[in-house]
């Protein structure tokens, strides 16, 4: 069995809230959001998570154009340092893209209350992603041998995938931070002053690029589906 299928069969319900728990937070930013700003944020809300004071959330947005670098990143890698901004980031991972008609999503939520268990939580996350996908008649697919959601392109080869959402996280007493990326509509071309996540032989796309005119509400509402299919139930704020 390859890791992907051992994934694949992980119970992404074992990341469920435990009965009784208050829905997680769930709150969409109506601005661009700096990537500074954004991370001291996060880096507030996950110290009052731990700490019991506030509740779990997951916070969308997204960012003005930038690259951020995570902690595998090299920097061969980074094609164009003077194209964007670039930010060395705490999450797993390495360099990525942000921007315009990219969705992020920011997840904070206590695994100890879940299921203290990394393997298991990117599992999860993957599923959502997978699931959220399917609701455009996309088949998004994990590999052994990288992260992040890939999707076949059979018409530009027989061996082309193309990444369409990127997964780095971080966990700081067991309360995850960082997240994952979904390409909506972003200018692809920005993608090309790095070498996304380290892989050079594969390209990224997006749901427009796939023929998926979808608007940036329409996905929060499949991903907000999605999300509680695998995590439990959310509450607007």
């Amino acid at each position: 069995m390859s890791l992907a299928e051992a994934r694949d069969r992980l119970d992404a319900g074992a990341m469920a809230a435990a009965p009784g728990s208050p829905p997680v937070e769930w709150a969409v930013a109506d601005r661009p959001v700096p990537y500074e700003e954004a991370v001291a944020a996060m880096e507030a809300r996950v110290a009052a998570i731990a700490e019991r004071r506030a509740r779990e959330l997951v916070w969308l947005l997204e960012h003005p154009p930038l690259y951020t670098a995570g902690t595998s990143a090299r920097d061969q890698d980074l094609v164009e340092p003077a194209r964007f901004p670039v930010f060395r980031s705490g999450r797993g991972g390495q360099f990525t893209y942000h921007g315009p008609g990219q969705r992020v999503a920011y997840v904070m939520l206590d695994l100890q209350r879940r299921k203290p268990d990394l393997r298991a939580f990117v599992a999860a996350l993957e599923a959502w992603l997978i699931a959220a996908l399917a609701e455009f008649n996309i088949r998004g697919e994990r590999r052994d041998d990288r992260v992040g959601i890939w999707v076949r392109r059979v018409e530009k080869g027989p061996s082309i995938e193309d990444k369409i959402a990127a997964i780095g996280i971080r966990v700081r007493r067991w309360v995850s931070f960082h997240g994952v990326s979904l390409n909506i509509e972003p200018d692809l071309s920005h993608f090309a002053g790095i070498v996304p996540c380290g892989v050079r032989d594969q390209g990224v796309t997006s749901l427009v690029d796939l023929g998926i005119p979808a608007t940036m509400p329409e996905v929060d509402a499949v991903l907000r589906g999605a999300f509680e299919r695998v995590f439990g139930e959310t509450v607007a704020v």
